[in-house]
């Protein structure tokens, strides 16, 4: 907590940015997008934002909000706009924006790799362009039942001792000072956006299409090329983990579902293992 305050000074506009994701979370809409707006006015008085990159940004907004409407050629060619939106917000490709530098190379335990952490304004208006693009995102879907969801859950508890047993990671429980701001930058502004793309979207849009097997692999498959620049080893945890996601979503029928279970890989991983990987 200490920390937490002390960064205060640095952090309070993503205070706001976090208050509008866990609005837009919950479904309400309204107070969600007035809090982004809040969030985009203090991030441009604070330097954080230029008038460019708020541009941008509210441009995609609107765009995303036009999307429900595209029927046929035009409906296919918003699926690839919003795709390559999507994919640009998520590798902070955006110019205009500069992300908040808040850990530098610091040590989650004696035994782990440096580590930096960077509060992002980009990568979160995915949620927000697939809240106003895709409105089946928070829907709940028939669930497919216990087997898949329980087949996620297993995988998911399987990857961190797989993990050990490889060699790619050490044990090593410990708790930094910085746990408290990694949790809600780490669920909101990294888990929610990440599932709402490969989970809510992706998997969502391609099980519509060409049946559930179909839309969980293509989505895992993605989510681990998306962290291929982390390495090969890092990709293919990522393809396991965004499969277990998503047995878990076909299995709940829950947006909720693969969000938290993303989220309780990341933090068992920062609390019981070399995070991000042994040093």
């Amino acid at each position: 907590m200490s920390f937490v305050l002390s960064t205060l000074p640095q952090t309070w506009p993503w205070l706001i940015l976090m208050a509008a994701l866990a609005a837009g979370w919950s479904g309400h809409r309204g107070p969600a997008f007035a809090l982004l707006a809040a969030f985009g006015g203090a991030a441009l008085a604070l330097g954080h934002l230029e008038p460019l990159g708020l541009a941008v940004l509210s441009a995609g907004l609107q765009l995303a909000a036009l999307f429900p409407r595209g029927r046929g050629p035009a409906g296919w060619a918003g699926h690839a706009v919003l795709v390559l939106w999507s994919l640009a917000l998520g590798a902070h490709l955006l110019p205009g924006v500069h992300n908040l530098l808040i850990l530098d190379q610091v040590q989650a335990g004696p035994g782990g790799a440096p580590y930096s952490l960077h509060l992002n304004l980009d990568k979160p208006l995915v949620f927000f362009a697939l809240l106003l693009a895709w409105p089946a995102l928070l829907q709940r879907k028939d669930p497919a039942g216990n087997p898949a969801f329980l087949s996620g859950l297993l995988l998911l508890a399987a990857l961190l001792p797989l993990a050990l047993a490889t060699g790619a990671l050490e044990l090593e429980p410990s708790l930094p000072g910085w746990t408290l701001l990694w949790v809600g930058a780490n669920l909101l502004l990294t888990c929610l956006a990440e599932e709402a793309f490969f989970r809510g979207y992706l998997q969502q849009g391609l099980s519509r299409r060409f049946g559930p097997a179909a839309g969980i692999a293509a989505a895992s498959l993605l989510f681990g090329l998306a962290h291929i620049g982390a390495g090969p080893a890092v990709a293919a945890f990522a393809a396991l983990l965004g499969l277990a996601c998503g047995l878990g979503y076909w299995g709940a029928g829950r947006f909720r579902v693969p969000v938290l279970m993303h989220f309780a890989f990341n933090l068992t991983h920062l609390l019981l293992f070399t995070y991000p990987g042994p040093a």
